[in-house]
């Protein structure tokens, strides 16, 4: 039987108690053989996530040269947890001790960043009785900052080959230089799928502290429908957009080695959770739409140009601006004489955008450009919007009733989205209106 790979998030790893949770979770199922775990999230509604208070304790190392006074709070912390678990021939002082003293002599946000992972995998194989893995040993960055996967792979299979239970802190590898190198926050997800693609995993089960994906975010619609199962695409689609269940970059790993994902609550292990799959083992779930998601705050920039479908080269002269000051684009929708790229606002502030406009206009002369602002993108997801006629029908029929007005449409070519720019004002209404459409029984 292949193995499973749990990876845990921090609200699931906050304290003793919830640890213990953890424990009993992964002892439930002989299967259950790897664990990637975060660092301690909140306890309560204004704790501060071990994360956070690392990253002040580097500010303090390099500003003061030493953190003691928020590294005390980090000591207290654990040595808390190891109190609530009962581990008093674990030395967790010596630990702390030596923690400290490497943060104040490397003064690197990055291993700094990372010792709070560290320190938990530390704790939490010790309780299992389980083998710890350093991930400095096994994940590593090539010179451009992306994974080494050849040599992560291998040190991976090296490291876990005949181990019966395994605890991997993560957030972190090693980069090209030796030096210990983080992902971006939420990283852990990565660390876990990196790990679950490493080991040909059976299943990697990431699990937080929801019972599940939702289908569109709950502080906008009351009680939205579970998602019990979904495609790695309309995930990748979805996560894109701003849901925020797992992080977007997680998916790639496993993907590849077409390893299904299950999320699970910690507090509910009980709950189905959301199952998901390879796009080649996804079956039609049978509603059209699986779920609504969508960002504030882009800007659009439409050009005009009689005759641009002829000018060889347009759209790459219009690019490379972008190219030349490292800015991304997210949607570029076109027409025969028109084409809109539409960017994040905090790519353009600062005079960024009057630079860009000056530029393009001298790149290519177009006859026209007009710039939207303060634009949101909901995107409405699902594998069924392609063998279903009438779903843009009824997807703008509601839009137009709650008296919303499309200032941009852009559909891959997949059919498996359907993306609207409106006004940021708007954003919530639309989520709203569309979620009632698809979703509403009577609309069934």
């Amino acid at each position: 039987m292949k193995p499973i790979v749990c990876k845990f998030g921090g609200s699931s790893l906050a304290d003793g108690t919830n640890i213990l949770k953890v424990c009993e979770i992964l002892k439930s199922d002989p299967n259950r053989k790897y664990a990637v775990v975060s660092a301690p999230g909140k306890r309560y509604s204004g704790d501060t996530k071990v994360t956070d208070l690392l990253y002040q304790c580097f500010r303090e190392a390099t500003e003061k040269g030493d953190c003691s006074e928020t590294f005390a709070k980090i000591r207290k912390r654990f040595t808390s947890i190891v109190e609530e678990l009962d581990m008093s021939g674990f030395h967790i002082a010596e630990i702390l001790d030596e923690t400290e003293k490497q943060i104040d002599e490397q003064r690197s946000a990055d291993f700094t960043a990372s010792r709070g992972e560290y320190l938990n995998a530390r704790v939490i194989a010790a309780k299992l009785g389980w083998k710890f893995v350093d991930a400095k040993d096994i994940i590593f960055f090539d010179g451009s900052g992306a994974l080494d996967e050849k040599r992560t792979y291998a040190e991976i299979a090296k490291h876990l080959d005949g181990c019966d239970g395994a605890v991997i802190p993560g957030f972190y590898g090693t980069g090209s230089d030796g030096k210990i190198k983080t992902f971006s926050r939420g990283g852990s997800d990565i660390s876990g799928s990196i790990v679950a693609r490493a080991v040909n995993a059976e299943l990697y089960e990431n699990w937080t502290d929801v019972s599940g994906f939702l289908a569109c975010d709950p502080r906008i619609v009351n009680s939205p429908e579970k998602i019990e199962v979904i495609s790695f695409k309309e995930l990748r689609e979805l996560s894109y957009m701003g849901a925020n269940v797992l992080h977007a970059d997680s998916i790639f790993p496993v993907r590849k080695g077409d390893i299904p994902i299950k999320i699970k609550n910690t507090f509910r292990p009980q709950d189905p959770g959301t199952l998901i799959l390879p796009s080649k083992q996804y079956v039609l779930q049978g509603n059209i739409v699986t779920g609504i998601a969508g960002k504030k705050d882009f800007t659009v920039i439409f050009l005009e140009k009689s005759m641009m479908n002829a000018e060889i080269g347009f759209a790459r002269k219009v690019l490379s601006v972008l190219e030349a000051h490292k800015i991304c684009f997210e949607h570029m929708p076109s027409g025969i004489d028109t084409l809109s790229l539409v960017i994040e606002s905090k790519y353009l502030t600062e005079g960024v955008l009057d630079v860009l406009l000056k530029e393009i206009d001298e790149a290519v002369h177009p006859d026209y450009i007009r710039v939207l602002e303060n634009i949101a993108l909901v995107a409405t997801v699902g594998h069924g919007m392609a063998s279903n006629i009438g779903t843009s029908a009824k997807l703008f029929r509601a839009l137009s009733e709650a008296d919303i007005n499309v200032r941009m449409i852009d559909q891959g070519s997949s059919e498996l989205n359907i993306i609207v720019g409106i006004d940021n004002d708007d954003y919530e209404k639309c989520v709203r209106a569309v979620y009632h459409a698809f979703f509403d029984k009577k609309s069934k």
